[in-house]
């Protein structure tokens, strides 16, 4: 809990609306409850002696002001410009490198900045700052498509994190052609007049083609590929060793009418569903999960390399398995027609879905039926042709007990936050033809809530043994996130209560469904939460109500619940002292970090491999039109998300219309000063593709119809004067466009 209270800490005084007050009013303004003030209390001293919060005159706390020499993260602008996130908090926040300071830092290098001071404005001191040192490089290769221009070969790296060309040489070494994309190794550094000088060490393909987006994202991830053969002989003795018949004693329910419900391409199948009622009446859920600790021991080379691994990744047409195929789609998925091992969880309810009673076993299982959703809903609108009377059954009877559960745990306030997601329509060569909404049909919120359940079981189960555990943490939102949110919405003219809850959050949310301004608001609720990660910390899961959680049902593709399993494990064998000293060997806190961060690397080298695709497809449909919604607003524009593709773009404000447009941060619109015109968040737009920009990731759009029409010509802009340059690898003076 008091890492918790550090973090929100920290993130209130360095909020803009932060005013210094004492520590017992800021623990009000930080929602701390009376029987938490004492550990509210040892997290804030422990920021006061590590100096990251200081307590200045009339006792009023604030953060430490800023030095003379900053140490912090860079990140670059497109316009030359950039900024330094510290690594210590400070009362002044991120500082502004000016494009001729900027020296050779790129996006990520952890830098040392002089801090300038440039004198005082509306009362506050105004500082810039210098680069004068770059301690640590975020990257030295960058995957890029090499070019040539004016005699001179280029590599334009993919991307915003690295912006500027790298001048290359010696492009025959590895046979690389112009269009080519490739892997460059920089060399030397940019700076203020030369770009980066860079060696090609790899040639990944033709850019535009999918094998070739494919490999450059994987690269640019640094997403494991093949398994080593230790990992591959581990792998395939446990396959010629699994015998069903002959494994250690197991429940045996391999009668049982069990299926799985998948997507159409899914190939590890870990989960699956039994239901009966007990002489009671009441119902037991059966969910049963492949046993993939039964395969793995620990510190084994497969163990090693899932935690390395933490996941498995899934891109658009491929997957990058865990575990080695042999077992994510071998003897660990629960494949119909197939015995498998397995740990069961089993739940009973009564009727109005109250949990009465929860059991653990291993099992033996062979799964009846494996349904797609599809296939599933199918069977709910009553379509049954072709399916056995009692995989029908059971699938009616999981829909009846699913809605009884959703229906209690949105009582108990859990937030469904209605995100769109796009389902690609690609060909046989890769490339993206169309796109349209995924599937939301009841069955996926069945099988969620059956995991859930499942989830919050174990969870529970090893908190009463007081047993250590990786967890599914998701805190709950900072006091100061929500009077953002409330500031936000009240441009939309609702109006959040101060004491805002998760059932007026859910009541917020079932407002706006269906409006224009529904997926404005739901991603400003989400912006206002926190990011569920992996910990050990006993903080419950906000989204989902839950006090106990953790991740059990997916231990193929998530190495978080295999840990789970092994924790099940000690517990079924009742041998609670070597599940404490198995759990003390381990470091959860840095396993937790470590696989939220490989989930957030899947969750991004996804996003990225999917906005490559669309963009290469409406590349080709420049100036087609389309329907979007506005999600964000600048002071250069406004980001709106196509509500057919999923993917944002930008329109500039001198798309607008004919107007001097402003940004007012405190209303969250853009506002056009002589005509009054204003564009709010989640007002729907129809826009035309103006241009595409595939290597940096970027969609240009534009209004059909201007916001504002032009009545009478303005004056003319003064003529540019050509610019002047030397050569290719050389830089135009900063604030200037570089080649």
């Amino acid at each position: 809990m008091q890492e918790i209270f550090r973090k929100n800490i920290l993130k209130h005084l360095q909020d803009d609306q932060y005013t210094p007050v004492k520590l017992a009013r800021l623990a009000r303004e930080l929602g701390v409850d009376d029987e938490d003030y004492a550990q509210f209390k040892a997290a804030f001293d422990e920021l006061r002696s590590a100096g990251h919060v200081i307590i200045g005159q009339r006792n009023l706390i604030d953060l430490q002001p800023m030095s003379s020499q900053v140490v912090g993260t860079f990140r670059a602008n497109p316009k030359g410009f950039g900024f330094i996130v510290p690594l210590e908090p400070n009362a002044h926040g991120d500082l502004f490198i000016a494009p001729d300071q900027v020296g050779d830092a790129m996006t990520g290098d952890i830098v040392v900045a002089k801090v300038v001071k440039k004198g005082k404005r509306l009362g506050q001191m105004r500082v810039s700052g210098q680069i004068i040192a770059v301690q640590e490089r975020a990257q030295h290769q960058f995957v890029g498509t090499l070019v040539r221009q004016e005699g001179h070969w280029l590599v334009q790296p993919d991307g915003s994190a690295f912006i500027e060309p790298i001048s290359v040489e010696d492009v025959t070494a590895k046979n690389a052609r112009a269009n080519d994309k490739v892997v460059v190794e920089i060399l030397t550094y940019p700076n203020e007049r030369y770009l980066a000088r860079g060696v090609i060490v790899e040639v990944l393909g033709r850019a535009g083609r999918y094998d070739t987006e494919i490999r450059s994202v994987i690269h640019q991830y640094h997403l494991a590929e093949a398994f080593d053969q230790d990992c591959i002989d581990q792998a395939r003795a446990a396959a010629e060793q699994f015998d069903p018949a002959q494994g250690p004693e197991r429940e045996d329910i391999s009668d049982q009418v069990t299926v799985t419900i998948d997507p159409a391409d899914a190939r590890d199948f870990d989960d699956a569903i039994s239901l009966e009622r007990d002489k009671n009446g009441h119902w037991i859920l059966g969910v049963h999960i492949a046993d993939v600790s039964h395969f793995i021991a620990s510190d084994s080379p497969l163990d090693v390399e899932a935690q390395g691994r933490g996941n498995s990744v899934y891109l658009p047409g491929r997957t990058i398995p865990m575990l080695p195929e042999i077992l994510s789609n071998g003897i660990c998925s629960l494949q119909p027609g197939q015995k498998r091992f397995a740990k069961s969880a089993y739940i009973s309810y009564n009727d109005q879905g109250k949990v009465l009673s929860t059991r653990f076993a291993n099992s033996i299982i062979c799964s009846t039926q494996r349904l797609t959703y599809l296939q599933a809903n199918a069977i709910l609108h009553g379509h049954t042709k072709d399916f056995p009377p009692e995989v029908i059954q059971l699938v009616k009877q999981m829909e009846s007990l699913s809605r009884i559960i959703e229906q209690r745990r949105v009582a108990q306030g859990m937030l469904h936050l209605d995100m769109p997601e796009t389902d690609l329509v690609m060909d046989e060569a890769g490339r993206v033809v169309d796109a349209h909404p995924a599937d939301d049909s009841y069955p996926h919120t069945m099988i969620e809530m059956f995991m859930v359940e499942a989830n919050v079981a174990v969870a529970t189960l090893l908190d009463r043994r007081n047993l250590p555990f990786l967890r599914r943490i998701h805190p709950d939102p900072s006091p100061m996130s929500m009077k953002h949110l409330a500031r936000l919405l009240k441009t939309f003219g609702i109006a959040l209560p101060r004491s805002a809850d998760r059932h007026t959050i859910q009541d917020l949310l079932k407002s706006v469904a269906g409006t224009d301004m529904a997926l404005g608001i739901n991603i400003a609720v989400l912006r206002s939460l926190e990011k569920a990660v992996y910990a050990p910390l006993h903080i419950g899961h906000y989204a989902l109500a839950s006090t106990h959680y953790c991740h059990f049902t997916s231990p193929i593709r998530r190495y978080a619940d295999l840990t789970v399993h092994r924790m099940l494990q000690y517990v079924l064998d009742k041998r609670l002292d070597q599940a404490q000293q198995s759990a003390a060997a381990l470091d959860l806190g840095a396993m937790g970090r470590h696989i939220s961060f490989t989930e957030r690397c899947a969750e991004d080298a996804e996003r990225e491999l999917k906005t490559v695709l669309i963009l290469q497809m409406l590349s080709e449909h420049v100036g087609d039109e389309l329907e979007c919604v506005v999600t964000g607003l600048t002071g250069f524009g406004a980001f709106v998300q196509c509500r057919k593709y999923g993917i944002e773009g930008l329109i500039r404000t001198a798309d607008l219309g004919a107007d001097q447009w402003k940004f007012n941060e405190r209303t969250q619109c853009i506002v056009g000063e002589r005509s009054g015109v204003c564009l709010r968040l989640g007002q729907g737009l129809h826009v035309r593709i103006i241009s595409v920009n595939v290597p940096a990731r970027q969609l240009n759009l534009a209004p059909c119809e201007a916001l504002v029409q032009e009545k009478s010509r303005t004056r003319p802009k003064p003529k540019r004067k050509p610019g002047k340059g030397k050569g290719h690898t050389r830089k135009r003076r900063s604030g200037k466009k570089r080649r």
